[in-house]
């Protein structure tokens, strides 16, 4: 029986699929504005919502995202209010997240001790339909928002004061693309697990930066290998029996490893010969 055989490989590859696609999407811009770790901040925020939804007997992925898109909503208003606050702010949520979740599940039953490894590192067999329902719906929010404020976004993290004399609004789309990492490091909770979803949105931007110049080029390239290292890690998960959170961030790293390798003579030849048109703009 192959792997499609399988009804929860088909939900895990969906899922798969979705936070392959969705999260360097939202790594770029956290890459740009230098918040490479919020995502890891959230990770542990939903961890907490996790907690609670075993405490409370809710479902984990709708209480994961509530509480991340609350703690993301705080997070970003403490970052508006003192930029060295902000950094103490999301060492505080690192650990007062990891904290409540792990308190909170061990209040719960026996058994939620065991599920909580399943969200940290994730697993094969734990997504189910409903899931895969709330994960479509979020990323497709995910995508829309994007859409609608992607090219404002780009301005704020290409240069925030600029973007505001310009007249948009940085503070409420810090917010909004805070919200964005914390729904992503949710969807990707099942496949990837919380303790390594934010490598998923970082890492595939590190490899697309070693050799696109633009922005738009760097997002494309991203998702490209987000979806690639996703399906592929996830298919060597369950070829060797190891958890695919791991797999998928192991493989994007190898991935990173050789785009850095090989487009190291690319660069070195870029600085001896510049372009025309930059030995110009340097000029």
């Amino acid at each position: 029986m192959g792997m499609l055989g399988y009804d929860f490989m088909q939900r895990a590859l969906i899922a798969a699929a979705l936070i392959g696609l969705i999260a360097p999407l939202i790594g770029v811009f956290l890459v740009q504005r230098r918040l490479a770790l919020l995502g890891d901040g959230m990770g542990h925020v939903a961890l907490t919502g996790v907690g609670l939804a075993f405490l409370t007997g809710l479902a984990p992925v709708p209480t994961a995202l509530v509480v991340a898109a609350l703690g993301a909503l705080v997070l970003e208003l403490v970052r508006a209010k003192s930029r060295t606050a902000g950094d103490l702010a999301l060492a505080l949520v690192f650990y007062g997240g990891i904290a409540g979740g792990v308190m909170l599940t061990s209040l719960a039953s026996g058994k939620a001790s065991t599920a909580l490894n399943q969200y940290l590192f994730g697993s094969l067999s734990t997504v189910a339909t409903e899931d895969i329902a709330w994960l479509v719906g979020a990323g497709a929010l995910v995508v829309i928002i994007l859409l609608i404020f992607g090219r404002e976004m780009f301005a704020m993290t290409l240069d925030p004061d600029v973007a505001h004399v310009q007249g948009i609004r940085t503070t409420r789309l810090g917010i909004l693309l805070t919200v964005l990492a914390a729904v992503t490091v949710v969807i990707g909770m099942r496949t990837v697990g919380l303790l390594l979803v934010s490598a998923i949105m970082i890492v595939p931007v590190a490899a697309a930066q070693q050799f696109t110049g633009s922005f738009r080029a760097t997002a494309l390239v991203a998702v490209g290998l987000g979806l690639v290292c996703s399906l592929a890690g996830l298919t060597t998960s369950f070829t060797l029996d190891v958890p695919p959170g791991p797999t998928i961030v192991l493989l994007a790293l190898a991935v990173f490893l050789v785009a850095a390798v090989t487009a190291y003579p690319v660069r070195r030849r870029r600085q001896r010969h510049p372009h025309p048109a930059e030995e110009h703009h340097h000029g």
